[in-house]
């Protein structure tokens, strides 16, 4: 397998949306125009169709919670509404409390697949890129099903800082930082199901088209941030990208739909491990 990469990003220059290349500390146009990676002001490196996730991937996540792995990958999804990129603001909304980060790798899809196998599916993907699947846990109670508002809420899937075409996935480490302390620090050789399985898997019944996402899992010792809170995740060989938590500009209708709760189940998956100091049950996981 080749182990030269080339990173692609998207960023606004001088207005208009640009694909660029990553050249050490600097970004190319294709026009040759160069700006500083530190400097630009970043988009989603890609566009997608649909975004898709695996609940539970990662050995350390299913120890975590005293689970058992289930015998094939469950998924749900993430609008496209909820795309943010590296550098951007993630929202928890006034009247919420219990916002998780979960540092990812996305695959992201290069040929439109279907019904193809775990063998073949590499031939199908684009590259990779890091991801933060964050999760809005003050509607688990109500979303719990579909993961809707939990996981879909605007800006909670960031993606960047950019796409890397060539990189090898095996074991690769992984880590999430908050103000700078390791939170989260894991290795994609403990996903029990790899990159081109998930393709495989969910490409059985769902046509993916270029430019589509999915999120692989998370390790252990996903926890609550808060207003004020700088989020990064590092991927060997991907980079680093980075969030800040910011509150939402308005609070949630009262006048309508269901209101965020502070259940045991709740609390349970927010405080992630921690559970079992809290004095509270362990999370459902069946």
């Amino acid at each position: 397998m080749s182990t030269e990469t080339v990173e692609y990003r998207r960023i606004l220059l001088e207005g208009a949306q640009v694909q660029v290349v990553r050249d050490g500390d600097e970004l190319v146009a294709g026009d040759g125009r160069r700006v500083k990676a530190a400097d630009a002001v970043h988009l989603p490196p890609v566009q997608p169709t649909k975004i898709l996730a695996v609940h539970l991937n990662h050995i350390s996540r299913a120890r975590e919670f005293q689970a058992k792995m289930p015998p094939a990958p469950y998924w749900f999804s993430k609008p496209t509404s909820a795309l943010n990129a590296h550098e951007g603001a993630v929202v928890r909304p006034l009247g919420c409390k219990w916002l998780n980060y979960e540092g990812e790798v996305a695959i992201v899809i290069g040929r439109t697949t279907r019904n193809v196998a775990p063998a073949d599916a590499g031939q199908y993907i684009a590259g990779y890129t890091v991801a933060n699947d964050y999760g809005l846990h003050d509607f688990r109670d109500t979303d719990a099903g579909s993961m809707l508002r939990v996981k879909g809420s605007d800006t909670l899937a960031p993606l960047g800082p950019g796409l890397v075409t060539g990189w090898d996935f095996h074991d690769k480490h992984m880590q999430t930082r908050v103000n700078g302390k390791v939170v989260q620090d894991g290795s994609t050789a403990e996903m029990t199901w790899d990159m081109h399985y998930l393709v495989a898997d969910v490409a059985r019944t769902i046509t993916l088209y270029p430019g589509d996402v999915i999120l692989s899992g998370t390790p252990a010792n996903s926890r609550t941030v808060f207003p004020g809170d700088v989020v990064e995740v590092e991927v060997e060989g991907l980079g680093t990208l980075r969030n800040h938590i910011v509150d939402g500009p308005t609070a949630i209708r009262e006048d309508v739909g269901a209101q965020p709760t502070e259940s045991e189940e709740v609390l349970s998956t927010a405080l992630g491990g921690d559970w079992e100091f809290r004095g509270i049950r362990a999370p459902r996981r069946d």
